[in-house]
């Protein structure tokens, strides 16, 4: 059986909308993929400093980072839940970013000044929901760009994001409606996914 990736980035647990969101995704993923899940919302790495960066690459990372960088790696699939919070996610998704990814793990450093991606996945998956009224797509949405940036380099081809938007602006009607229709798009890319 393939392996998914799922890197849950939801802080408030139960009460998160995207992971609500996400749950029935992933039910239905579970049904052709073994799934792990590492869980960030406990997370305590710190943000990358001079010394730490002075030591990248995988002979400086931590055995936790290095077995977390190898499960991004290897995973033939990556579904990320993480809140839209200061126009991207959560900043512990981006220090987990920083402490995983590395040459030789994640991407190859090229003798050309180039780099490869190292990823097996082909696909990677951000589910979110957002307070304001900001579609994906929207420059304004710096989380999905950001992930199929961070695709490019790890060699991901295709990051997809499925997203509420308005969650905070909107009347309850309005906001299961559109959790609904969240769902239903994820649904419809596990179907290939």
């Amino acid at each position: 059986m393939k392996k998914l990736l799922f890197i849950n980035a939801c802080i408030r647990r139960e009460e998160s909308r995207t992971l609500a969101v996400a749950k029935p995704i992933l039910q239905k993923l579970a049904e052709r993929y073994e799934i792990q899940q590492l869980d960030l919302t406990d997370d305590d790495r710190l943000p990358v400093t001079a010394t730490l960066f002075a030591r990248r690459g995988q002979e400086g990372l931590s055995a936790e980072d290095l077995e977390a960088g190898r499960l991004v790696a290897e995973a033939d699939r990556i579904v990320i839940a993480a809140p839209f919070w200061d126009m991207s996610f959560p900043a512990v998704l981006k220090v987990f970013f920083e402490h995983i990814s590395a040459p030789d793990l994640t991407f190859v450093n090229l003798e050309d000044g180039n780099t490869k991606g190292n990823c097996r996945a082909e696909r990677l998956l951000l589910i979110t929901t957002r307070g304001m009224e900001i579609p994906t797509g929207s420059p304004l949405d710096q989380g999905t760009s950001y992930l199929k940036a961070l695709g490019w380099l790890w060699g991901i081809p295709q990051v997809d994001t499925v997203a509420a938007w308005g969650m905070d602006v909107t009347d309850e009607e309005t906001r299961t409606r559109r959790l609904e229709l969240a769902v239903a798009e994820g649904l419809k890319i596990s179907e290939d996914f």
